[in-house]
Protein backbone atom coordinates (compact mmCIF):
# COMPACT_ATOMS: atom_id res chain seq x y z
CA UNK A 1 0.00 0.00 0.00
CA UNK A 2 1.23 3.18 -0.95
CA UNK A 3 -0.04 5.68 2.34
CA UNK A 4 0.90 6.08 5.73
CA UNK A 5 -0.76 4.68 8.94
CA UNK A 6 -0.46 6.61 12.20
CA UNK A 7 -2.34 5.49 15.28
CA UNK A 8 -2.91 7.77 18.56
CA UNK A 9 -3.39 5.71 21.52
CA UNK A 10 -3.38 6.98 25.66
CA UNK A 11 -5.77 6.39 28.04
CA UNK A 12 -8.91 8.35 28.24
CA UNK A 13 -8.84 12.29 28.49
CA UNK A 14 -4.83 11.86 26.98
CA UNK A 15 -6.10 14.99 24.39
CA UNK A 16 -5.36 12.29 21.32
CA UNK A 17 -8.25 13.21 19.44
CA UNK A 18 -7.18 16.61 19.74
CA UNK A 19 -3.79 15.97 18.84
CA UNK A 20 -5.03 14.33 15.75
CA UNK A 21 -6.93 16.70 14.84
CA UNK A 22 -3.91 19.16 15.08
CA UNK A 23 -1.37 16.70 13.50
CA UNK A 24 -4.47 16.24 10.33
CA UNK A 25 -4.46 19.95 9.98
CA UNK A 26 -0.55 20.48 10.06
CA UNK A 27 -0.52 17.32 7.25
CA UNK A 28 -2.38 19.11 4.81
CA UNK A 29 -0.26 22.38 4.91
CA UNK A 30 2.60 20.34 3.45
CA UNK A 31 0.28 18.95 0.90
CA UNK A 32 -0.25 15.27 1.88
CA UNK A 33 -3.66 13.50 1.11
CA UNK A 34 -4.98 12.98 4.75
CA UNK A 35 -7.88 10.72 6.48
CA UNK A 36 -8.50 11.17 10.34
CA UNK A 37 -10.46 8.71 11.53
CA UNK A 38 -11.38 7.06 15.18
CA UNK A 39 -11.75 3.68 16.57
CA UNK A 40 -14.44 2.10 17.43
CA UNK A 41 -16.55 3.37 14.94
CA UNK A 42 -14.97 5.64 11.17
CA UNK A 43 -17.95 4.44 9.10
CA UNK A 44 -21.46 3.84 10.11
CA UNK A 45 -21.82 0.45 10.98
CA UNK A 46 -18.60 0.37 12.86
CA UNK A 47 -20.07 3.97 14.78
CA UNK A 48 -23.56 1.66 15.67
CA UNK A 49 -21.03 -0.62 17.11
CA UNK A 50 -19.24 2.38 18.75
CA UNK A 51 -22.47 3.57 20.45
CA UNK A 52 -22.81 -0.33 22.19
CA UNK A 53 -19.35 -0.13 23.42
CA UNK A 54 -19.04 3.03 24.70
CA UNK A 55 -22.39 3.90 26.55
CA UNK A 56 -24.29 1.74 28.97
CA UNK A 57 -23.27 0.19 32.37
CA UNK A 58 -19.62 -0.84 33.03
CA UNK A 59 -20.35 -4.60 33.55
CA UNK A 60 -22.80 -4.15 29.84
CA UNK A 61 -20.61 -7.05 27.93
CA UNK A 62 -18.41 -10.00 29.32
CA UNK A 63 -15.06 -9.56 28.15
CA UNK A 64 -15.23 -11.77 25.32
CA UNK A 65 -18.25 -10.08 24.11
CA UNK A 66 -16.75 -6.87 24.28
CA UNK A 67 -13.42 -7.76 22.48
CA UNK A 68 -15.92 -9.36 19.44
CA UNK A 69 -17.24 -6.46 19.22
CA UNK A 70 -14.52 -4.20 19.03
CA UNK A 71 -13.09 -6.24 16.27
CA UNK A 72 -16.27 -6.70 14.29
CA UNK A 73 -16.02 -2.57 14.07
CA UNK A 74 -12.56 -2.55 13.02
CA UNK A 75 -13.04 -5.30 10.29
CA UNK A 76 -15.49 -3.23 8.94
CA UNK A 77 -14.06 -0.07 9.57
CA UNK A 78 -10.60 -1.42 7.65
CA UNK A 79 -12.77 -2.42 4.93
CA UNK A 80 -14.70 0.30 4.34
CA UNK A 81 -12.11 3.45 5.08
CA UNK A 82 -8.77 2.68 6.15
CA UNK A 83 -7.76 0.17 3.47
CA UNK A 84 -9.13 1.63 0.78
CA UNK A 85 -7.82 5.00 1.68
CA UNK A 86 -3.83 3.83 1.81
CA UNK A 87 -4.01 2.31 -1.07
CA UNK A 88 -4.58 5.54 -2.57
CA UNK A 89 -1.86 6.91 -1.42
CA UNK A 90 -3.45 8.73 1.79
CA UNK A 91 -2.12 9.11 4.80
CA UNK A 92 -4.13 7.61 7.86
CA UNK A 93 -4.97 8.88 11.43
CA UNK A 94 -6.74 6.96 13.75
CA UNK A 95 -7.32 7.57 16.80
CA UNK A 96 -7.06 4.55 18.92
CA UNK A 97 -6.59 0.84 16.82
CA UNK A 98 -5.72 -2.42 17.68
CA UNK A 99 -3.27 -1.59 20.84
CA UNK A 100 -6.10 -0.07 22.52
CA UNK A 101 -7.75 -3.22 22.50
CA UNK A 102 -5.18 -5.00 23.70
CA UNK A 103 -4.62 -2.43 26.48
CA UNK A 104 -7.96 -1.90 27.89
CA UNK A 105 -10.06 -5.45 26.80
CA UNK A 106 -6.83 -8.02 27.37
CA UNK A 107 -5.64 -6.30 30.01
CA UNK A 108 -3.84 -9.01 32.25
CA UNK A 109 -6.27 -11.92 31.06
CA UNK A 110 -4.12 -14.52 29.00
CA UNK A 111 -6.44 -15.96 27.54
CA UNK A 112 -7.82 -12.92 25.83
CA UNK A 113 -4.26 -11.14 24.93
CA UNK A 114 -3.83 -14.78 23.02
CA UNK A 115 -7.75 -14.04 21.20
CA UNK A 116 -6.70 -10.73 20.31
CA UNK A 117 -2.95 -11.69 18.94
CA UNK A 118 -5.24 -14.45 17.00
CA UNK A 119 -7.68 -11.75 15.84
CA UNK A 120 -5.07 -9.14 15.17
CA UNK A 121 -3.77 -11.69 12.37
CA UNK A 122 -6.74 -13.18 11.56
CA UNK A 123 -9.14 -10.69 10.97
CA UNK A 124 -6.98 -7.23 11.35
CA UNK A 125 -3.57 -8.30 9.23
CA UNK A 126 -2.29 -4.73 9.75
CA UNK A 127 -0.25 -3.23 12.07
CA UNK A 128 0.55 1.28 11.79
CA UNK A 129 3.59 2.30 10.47
CA UNK A 130 4.31 4.70 13.26
CA UNK A 131 1.72 4.79 16.53
CA UNK A 132 2.06 7.73 19.20
CA UNK A 133 1.28 7.48 22.93
CA UNK A 134 -0.13 10.63 24.30
CA UNK A 135 1.27 9.49 27.87
CA UNK A 136 -0.38 11.93 30.81
CA UNK A 137 -0.99 11.61 34.45
CA UNK A 138 -4.31 9.65 35.06
CA UNK A 139 -5.62 11.72 37.78
CA UNK A 140 -5.45 14.73 35.19
CA UNK A 141 -6.99 12.72 32.36
CA UNK A 142 -9.72 11.03 34.64
CA UNK A 143 -10.71 14.39 35.29
CA UNK A 144 -10.73 15.44 31.92
CA UNK A 145 -12.64 13.16 30.38
CA UNK A 146 -15.08 13.34 33.10
CA UNK A 147 -15.98 16.54 32.73
CA UNK A 148 -16.94 16.00 28.81
CA UNK A 149 -20.54 16.37 28.20
CA UNK A 150 -20.96 13.08 26.39
CA UNK A 151 -22.74 10.08 26.86
CA UNK A 152 -19.70 8.04 26.02
CA UNK A 153 -18.11 7.79 29.02
CA UNK A 154 -18.60 3.63 30.25
CA UNK A 155 -14.70 3.35 30.49
CA UNK A 156 -13.91 6.84 32.35
CA UNK A 157 -16.54 4.80 34.95
CA UNK A 158 -14.13 2.03 35.56
CA UNK A 159 -12.61 4.65 37.69
CA UNK A 160 -8.90 5.79 38.37
CA UNK A 161 -7.52 2.79 39.25
CA UNK A 162 -8.22 1.07 36.04
CA UNK A 163 -7.07 4.07 34.17
CA UNK A 164 -3.41 3.88 36.32
CA UNK A 165 -2.98 0.21 34.91
CA UNK A 166 -3.84 1.02 31.75
CA UNK A 167 -1.34 3.49 31.27
CA UNK A 168 1.09 0.74 32.55
CA UNK A 169 -0.14 -1.57 30.09
CA UNK A 170 0.86 0.87 27.42
CA UNK A 171 4.12 1.77 28.15
CA UNK A 172 4.87 -1.67 28.49
CA UNK A 173 3.76 -1.67 24.79
CA UNK A 174 6.10 1.27 23.90
CA UNK A 175 8.77 -0.54 25.36
CA UNK A 176 8.13 -3.65 23.16
CA UNK A 177 7.18 -2.14 19.79
CA UNK A 178 9.69 -0.46 17.57
CA UNK A 179 6.42 1.58 16.54
CA UNK A 180 5.75 2.81 19.33
CA UNK A 181 6.65 6.56 20.50
CA UNK A 182 5.91 8.03 23.86
CA UNK A 183 4.99 11.98 23.86
CA UNK A 184 4.32 14.02 27.44
CA UNK A 185 1.14 15.19 27.07
CA UNK A 186 1.04 16.92 30.53
CA UNK A 187 2.27 19.99 28.95
CA UNK A 188 -0.03 21.99 27.16
CA UNK A 189 -2.05 21.73 24.18
CA UNK A 190 0.25 23.20 21.94
CA UNK A 191 3.74 22.02 23.48
CA UNK A 192 2.09 18.22 23.08
CA UNK A 193 1.59 18.84 19.34
CA UNK A 194 4.85 20.04 18.69
CA UNK A 195 6.00 16.73 19.98
CA UNK A 196 4.01 14.87 17.91
CA UNK A 197 5.18 17.11 14.80
CA UNK A 198 8.73 16.32 15.84
CA UNK A 199 7.56 12.44 15.69
CA UNK A 200 5.41 12.69 12.28
CA UNK A 201 7.95 14.82 10.64
CA UNK A 202 10.94 12.98 11.20
CA UNK A 203 9.30 9.97 10.12
CA UNK A 204 7.80 11.53 6.94
CA UNK A 205 10.97 13.36 6.18
CA UNK A 206 8.88 16.79 6.31
CA UNK A 207 10.48 20.11 7.79
CA UNK A 208 9.18 23.27 8.28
Amino acid sequence: MSGYFITLEGIDGSGKTTQAILLEKKLVTFGKKVLLTREPGGVKGAEEIRNLLVQGKRDRWSPTTETLLFFASRKHHLEKCILPALSSNTTVICDRFSDSTMVYQGGTNLELINLIKNLNELVVGLEPDLTLLIDVDPQKSLSRGLKRSTKEDRFEMFGLEFQEKARLRYQSLAKELDRFHMIDGNGGIEATHELVWKEVSDHLNLSD
